[in-house]
């Protein structure tokens, strides 16, 4: 059975930007049609795009007034949605990063535990069984928002976030969980740390993950981690 086409609201961003807004509601299912859309959009613009920006229900389409007018934009845009369908297996690559999960490097594992009710061996397990969908990046060099996290291990932000966080910080912010790329400030809860190096400069588009990837958190211990290259230098809790 063919699924309809979602059908983008066009709202303003810039004298050369758009938003199309495809979905209200953030949901996994959303990145097959959001690729799909990016993908129509890149070909029909061609040297006219400056960027294409995929986020958790919209596009942010950035274009070059000097190429291309009003008009010929809403054209284009009404073009590239119609018949689409998201392409069967659609989605980008798939990644496994080793995390080691503990208190001195996530310091709200056990916090986690309690407010779920479960072990911490549990919030690990649960944690590290699901495929995460990567969304978007944002807020530092390769940082990709991912989901969706399962309720019971759903956690609000830090009412005041940390000044540091070391680079491959594990952590949860609701029902998003993410990676720390470099040394940034940062309010998630902290679970653990990988040693995967997320954002290289010798990479294509230099981060790591992108929308559309799938990603899974693989359990190793401390040995291992630093094998792999991780530091476990303690949080410092009182940054």
């Amino acid at each position: 059975m063919t699924v309809r086409a979602p059908v983008p609201r066009v709202e303003i961003a810039g004298i050369d930007s758009l938003i199309l807004r495809l979905f209200e509601s953030i949901e996994e299912r959303n990145m097959p049609w959001l690729l799909a859309a990016s993908q129509r959009l890149r070909s029909a613009f061609g040297a006219a795009l400056v960027d294409l920006v995929p986020s958790y229900t919209t596009l942010l389409l950035h274009y070059d007034l000097e190429r291309i007018t009003a008009n010929e934009v809403r054209q284009l845009i009404a073009e590239a949605f119609a018949d689409l369908q998201p392409a069967s297996g659609a989605g980008g690559r798939c990644h496994s990063l080793p995390t080691w999960y503990d208190r001195s490097v996530g310091p709200e594992l056990s916090l986690l535990a309690r407010r779920s009710g479960l072990s911490e061996a549990e919030v690990i397990r649960r944690h590290s069984s699901h495929e995460y969908q990567v969304f978007a990046l944002g807020f530092a060099p390769g940082f990709a928002f991912m989901g969706l996290v399962e309720e019971t291990l759903a956690t609000p932000r830090l009412s005041t976030p940390r000044k540091r966080i070391a680079p491959g910080s594990v952590g949860i912010a609701e029902r998003q969980t993410a990676v720390y790329p470099v040394v940034s400030p940062g309010g998630w809860n902290l679970l653990g740390r990988s040693p995967a190096k997320l954002f290289d400069h010798s990479i294509e588009g230099y981060s790591l993950l992108q929308p559309g990837d799938r990603v899974r958190f693989e359990p190793i211990d401390r040995a291992e981690f630093i094998q792999l290259g991780g530091d476990d230098s303690p949080l410092e809790m009182s940054s």
